[in-house]
């Protein structure tokens, strides 16, 4: 067994005994020696640290914050405002005419439906549907990868225009409106669908519902926005929001 200290020391100040384990004097306030020795525990020796090893991390990716995934960029629907609005300066510009992209009465070509979705006139139009694409595009491509917001832009807002042309009394149709709400449904029916099933989400659903009676709204504000454009992309957006719902999230 490993052998202790003194059972006492004796002040050199006051000539008091005193405890071998301070170093201070409780009398007279003095110093009796520099380093307390530590507490005998039977002389067992403690074992020796076992080192952590440290987890090795992956390289860091380009814009990545530590401890945070980076999302990719969401270059798609970047594509689809930045088409708008470069469409937008051109025929406000005179570089552009709006009967090139326009789709009516006596504008029978089936690519102008696809044309259609990215001319604007009317500008507070524009900022309602442009802006609306852009939320949920990049909400549902964050989710599903670059091909979902393109598929349900193109198919929604296409089936929309030509359906309103078809079944109203409107000449011609410009703009997104259905577009912006197909992809709104199509997102937002993942989270409605668990609501349902009792999971718990961060969405918020009522600030997603008055997005939506905005969009379907902007006919009353904008002759350019079909009714029936932003009902039927509507409804498309929520069978894709079905479809997509059973999908994996990348």
């Amino acid at each position: 067994m490993s052998s202790g200290p003194d059972l006492s020391l004796v002040c050199k100040s006051c000539g008091a005994e005193v405890s071998p384990y301070i170093t201070e004097c409780p009398y007279c306030g003095a110093r009796v020696q520099k380093r307390a020795p530590k507490l005998d525990r039977g002389g067992v020796p403690r074992p020796p640290k076992a080192k952590r090893s440290r987890p090795q991390l992956p390289r860091l990716k380009p814009g990545e914050i530590p401890g945070i995934r980076a999302d990719r960029r969401p270059w798609a629907t970047w594509l689809l405002v930045l088409a708008s609005l470069a469409i937008t300066v051109g025929i406000k510009s005179g570089l552009l005419h709006v009967s090139d992209f326009v789709y009516g009465v006596g504008f029978d070509e089936p690519w102008r439906t696809v044309t259609s979705l990215f001319a604007y006139t009317h500008t507070a139009y524009e900022i309602a549907a442009v802006a609306s694409v852009a939320l949920f595009g990049w909400l549902l491509e964050r989710r599903h990868g670059a091909w979902a917001p393109l598929l349900v832009f193109f198919v929604a807002g296409a089936a929309g225009a030509y359906a309103d042309i078809q079944l109203t009394s409107d000449l011609a149709v410009l703009g997104a409106n259905g577009a912006a709400l197909g992809l709104l449904a199509a997102w937002s029916m993942r989270d409605v669908l668990g609501r349902r099933q009792g999971r718990e989400d961060e969405s918020d659903l009522l600030g997603v519902l008055a997005i939506a009676a905005l969009l379907v709204l902007l006919p009353l504000a904008s002759e350019e926005a079909g009714g029936v454009a932003g009902l039927v992309g509507g409804a498309i957006g929520i069978v894709f929001g079905l479809l997509l719902a059973r999908l994996p999230e990348r």
